[in-house]
């Protein structure tokens, strides 16, 4: 599909400042591509929505490329502060007349929640992929998302299934000004998942055979809008066992996390091993298990 985004649409496109400021602000400021590539994107889709701040004068500028086979990590586990960052890779076929090597032009992948018409966040990448000319008209592509979470530009709401898709822009030889923007959606799917931690402290230890083991421990995910850790509330959770000298978990039973996140669970003492919670993670968090507590049994 091929969008046009001029100086003046990307101008037209500060309606869209809180889905694409927080974005540049966390870019390194050595480069502009990221802050360039968001607007540029959220524009080309603005105007798609019913922007009419275009111009027919774009099509010469805009980059002649089509994207395919592009390939993302199946989940992104995003905490409170950590920058997390995942590879992309796709290949770009392009006109004759597009130089990929030019300073000119630059091209990499974009993540959107939401419909690709109408997208209610993208997130990109700091800087360009890098391409390698794979024939006369197709090369092989390969960049970055970069996400902030500590920037507080994602929302609670949007973790769970976005669309991967790659764009391409052309930049003013005068001013370095974006002057076109091609970009395609629906190349694959990712998930963006609220990071998630498990904890479990079994006891007593030690214990005699035949007596109760009770197992106590937290299930809890980032809040993006907050910066913190909070309980991830009604999930059911396995409590397993390894017997001392195995490698093998086996499950004992499920149990649910209360309105605070806390789990406990009981079960009776019969030999060496450990204890741990594990949890099977949802589509907006990921699956965690607690390290095992070692409990000595009499």
């Amino acid at each position: 599909m091929r969008i046009r985004a001029t100086v003046a649409a990307v101008t037209g496109a500060l309606a869209l400042s809180a889905l694409v400021a927080p974005v540049a602000q966390a870019a390194d400021t050595s480069s502009s591509y990221r802050t360039d590539a968001t607007k540029a994107f959220a524009a080309a889709h603005a105007a798609g929505s019913g922007n009419t701040t275009f111009s027919t004068a774009a099509d010469a500028a805009d980059p002649d490329v089509t994207f395919s086979n592009l390939k993302i990590a199946s989940a992104i586990k995003v905490g409170t502060t950590n920058e997390v960052t995942t590879s992309v890779t796709y290949t770009m076929t392009h006109g004759t007349d597009v130089d990929i090597t030019s300073d000119d032009f630059a091209t990499g992948p974009v993540i959107y929640k939401g419909s690709y018409d109408s997208p209610s966040n993208v997130v990109g990448g700091d800087y360009p992929a890098t391409c390698t000319a794979t024939s006369s008209t197709t090369a092989s592509c390969k960049g970055d998302i970069n996400i902030y979470p500590a920037d507080a530009y994602l929302v609670n709401a949007d973790a769970g299934t976005w669309t991967a898709g790659a764009l391409a822009l052309t930049y003013s030889d005068q001013d370095g000004s974006v002057q076109g923007e091609t970009d395609q959606g629906s190349l694959g799917t990712t998930k963006v998942q609220r990071y998630s931690k498990l904890t479990v402290n079994a006891g007593p230890e030690p214990v005699y055979k035949g007596k109760t083991i009770t197992s106590t421990g937290k299930l809890s995910r980032a809040n993006w809008e907050d910066g913190h850790y909070h309980g991830y509330t009604n999930q059911p959770v396995k409590l397993q066992f390894r017997k001392a000298g195995t490698t093998t978990y086996t499950t004992v039973k499920t149990v649910y996390s209360d309105s605070y996140g806390n789990l406990k669970a009981t079960a009776t003492a019969g030999y060496d091993g450990y204890w741990r919670f594990s949890f099977a993670g949802t589509t907006t968090t990921p699956a965690v298990s607690a390290v095992g507590d070692y409990v000595d049994v009499k």
